[in-house]
């Protein structure tokens, strides 16, 4: 069973998603996470904008941002955590699953 807020979003990773759908012209639109088949561990995580939600989506609002997640993905990021970092070479969002058991250098898939 998954519960009300199965998954969390940071403040820095609500700022950025809001600047990048405001950038694209669509304040109003979803941000979308996932899990895809792929990758060198099995999974490969998604996040990208969409303009409506689908009948079975979950949807969480963090701070006027409102977050979708399909049934099926729901299951694996249950508990996980969007984050957005700043490193000295690279920024952007990052997944924090405690469910992940495995991940590739890259970090971009994972298996449980």
């Amino acid at each position: 069973m998954v519960t009300e807020l199965a998954v969390q979003v940071t403040p820095k990773a609500v700022e950025k998603a809001k600047e990048a759908l405001a950038k694209r012209g669509t304040p109003e639109a979803l941000l979308r996470l996932g899990v895809r088949g792929g990758g060198c561990s099995g999974f490969s995580y998604v996040i990208e904008f969409a303009d409506k939600q689908g009948t079975r989506d979950q949807v969480f609002d963090f701070d006027g941002l409102r977050v979708v997640v399909d049934p099926k993905s729901l299951v694996f990021l249950n508990g996980t955590t969007l984050d957005y970092e700043v490193k000295l070479m690279q920024h952007g969002f990052k997944f924090v699953n405690p469910q992940e058991a495995t991940g590739c250098g890259c970090g971009e898939s994972f298996g449980v």
